[in-house]
């Protein structure tokens, strides 16, 4: 059988281990975790999205009002992704978020491939909100631009978004630290006055509830509730985003889990509320261009014109420009930071991690993404963006359900994962299972654009994994290969975990473990019931695993295991001895 060197067991590590932290001051509490969380999400899912929902659950010509029934199936298929992002959080309470996790758990290249994917999955969202901004500006024209030639602004709106994302560009490269401080009382005003609208609409108008709850309401079948859940899954990708800033909340193994799962509830209730409302009030036709070629991109302002008139509608107008752009500035600081963070791990080239001299900002990462956004403000069709950012962000929350799996399966192999908050035990795995499955359901049911997406993330990782990550990257015994062992070959990951302990033991590298030494890696290996590292090695003791034979201390069993008497175990003596007390079971 092969013989492990200490470079062979890179990534082996049987003693808990301080997980890197940013050093930042926790000054983050519950409520403003649930905030922070809130304001990632609401945004162009719900000032843009219900109308083409409305098309999609129907034939993709008549608008149907069921799409409430889309938004909370999303939630409920979101809810495992969240679940575990809470546990993987509270064991790597630091920023970095999902990228973090993925890479920890599976190693570089789906680390690469999962990096891939959250930066497209928070570009899209970005170039979602501004398509959002555009469909909402002509509002505005007499306003914003008095005495140019009427239609100007509509004819031009692409360029208006553009002009808009090369500020927002600017501005992350110059640095502003108060995004969230802008973002979030915009966001939570927005969404209060759009729950005032709903309120004043059930008192006011009279409710068809058939345009909700009828059989044709939900268009053909039950597909299509399905994909259209699918469609709509971009609204809830920013739930798990306050995992990034870990390192910065207070009392995470509390406030993390409680606030990501709270801001989901209270956002799936504000989407099927509104959503709700604007089907039951207002007949989901009106939502359509006049000149039937498709969904009008501004329901809201409809839904609001319906509801309370003009003034009513340009104050909606409003909110959602403002809303949508603070949602960009917030996403490509967000979104910049994964080719910056894959840069600095080796995984992409290095001048994406390239710090401004001047504003302290990694300026190439920012410009990239904001020529992407670009791109697919320009080129691509708004609902091909919703789609493919709902398809990169199924991806990654199925990733994410399989890391609790992953490095809880392998824990005693990497014993650095002690998250703080555990996935309660009456639903684990089954909660992690649900997610993957019903994530990859979901995924297939979107149709071929973003089974595309995704697999061009995956290739495009490979492809730069290989060409340039492999050669950069130290190589590790990921918690993934772990597992792969323990189906294949668990005899074998049990050797590792003995190798690991002995070296791990052996702090002056002498090739021999004392008695001191000794226990230390009996303990790490948990062959020891009882006991601590306090604990004298007398009173330490090993439960025999052998019928005729008694229990020993450690220290007998240290003497025991010194075949040449020279008061020091080598690491076949070790090996000997660690297999004869191995526990059974």
């Amino acid at each position: 059988m092969r013989a492990y060197e200490p470079n062979d067991l890179a990534g082996i590590v049987l003693t808990p281990v301080e997980v890197a932290s940013d050093d930042l001051e926790r000054r983050v509490g519950l409520f403003s975790v649930i905030i922070i969380s809130l304001s990632a999400m609401i945004g162009s899912g719900l000032f843009l999205l219900p109308s083409l929902a409305m098309v999609e659950m129907g034939d993709g010509v008549n608008p149907v009002g069921g799409v409430w029934l889309a938004y909370l199936l999303a939630a409920f298929v979101v809810l495992p992704g969240a679940i575990s992002k809470s546990e993987l959080s509270t064991a790597m309470p630091s920023s970095g978020g999902s990228y973090l996790y993925v890479e920890r758990a599976f190693g570089p290249l789906v680390g690469t491939i999962s990096g891939l994917g959250l930066w497209a999955n928070f570009m899209l969202k970005s170039a979602f909100a501004l398509i959002g901004f555009k469909a909402y500006l002509w509002v505005f024209e007499e306003i914003l631009a008095p005495g140019w030639e009427e239609g100007w602004l509509y004819d031009n709106v692409n360029l208006a978004a553009l002009v808009l994302l090369a500020i927002i560009v600017g501005i992350n490269i110059l640095g502003v630290k108060s995004i969230k401080k802008v973002q979030i009382p915009i966001v939570m005003f927005s969404s209060a006055y759009l729950l005032a609208i709903c309120l004043w609409a059930i008192a006011t108008s009279e409710m068809n509830w058939a345009a909700v709850t009828s059989r044709e309401a939900f268009g053909g079948d039950w597909s299509s509730v399905a994909s259209t859940s699918a469609f709509v899954f971009v609204s809830y990708a920013g739930v798990t985003k306050i995992a990034a800033i870990g390192g910065e909340i207070r009392d995470p193994g509390r406030n993390l889990p409680h606030g990501i799962l709270l801001s989901l509830l209270f956002s799936c209730i504000l989407y099927v509320t509104v959503t709700l409302v604007m089907a039951a009030t207002v007949d989901p036709s009106i939502y359509m261009k006049s000149d039937g070629s498709g969904p009008r991109e501004d329901p809201i302002y409809v839904f609001a014109r319906e509801v309370g008139g003009n003034t009513v509608a340009n104050i909606a107008a409003f909110l959602a420009v403002v809303t949508m752009t603070s949602m960009s500035l917030a996403g490509i600081l967000a979104s910049s930071r994964f080719p910056f963070a894959m840069s600095r791990d080796r995984l992409l080239p290095q001048f994406l991690e390239r710090i401004h001299e001047k504003y302290g900002t990694p300026h190439w990462a920012i410009i990239v993404t904001g020529l992407s956004i670009g791109a697919a403000i320009t080129l691509l069709p708004v609902k091909d963006v919703a789609k493919l950012a709902s398809g990169f962000k199924i991806m990654i929350f199925m990733l994410i359900n399989a890391c609790v799996i992953v490095l809880r399966s392998s824990s005693a192999s990497h014993a650095w994962y002690e998250p703080e908050w555990k996935t309660p035990r009456i639903v684990y795995p089954l909660i992690q299972l649900f997610g993957i499955f019903g994530g990859g359901a979901l995924l297939l049911l979107m149709g071929s654009k973003a089974i595309i997406g995704a697999m061009v993330a995956i290739v495009l990782g490979l492809i730069i994994y290989t060409g340039y990550g492999k050669e950069n990257v130290e190589r590790e015994i990921t918690p993934w290969e772990t597992v792969m062992k323990l189906v294949t070959e668990p005899e074998e990951v049990e050797r590792r975990r003995r190798f690991s302990a002995f070296y791990s033991a052996d702090k002056e590298g002498t090739g021999g473990l004392d008695l001191d030494e000794f226990v230390s890696a009996i303990l790490a290996l948990g062959y020891i019931d009882k006991g601590g590292v306090n604990i004298s090695d007398d009173s330490l003791v090993v439960s025999s695993t052998k019928s005729n034979q008694k229990n020993q201390t450690v220290r007998e069993l240290f003497i025991e295991g010194d075949l040449d008497s020279d008061g020091s175990i080598g690491i076949e003596e070790f090996l000997r001895m660690a297999e004869e007390i191995e526990p059974q079971g």
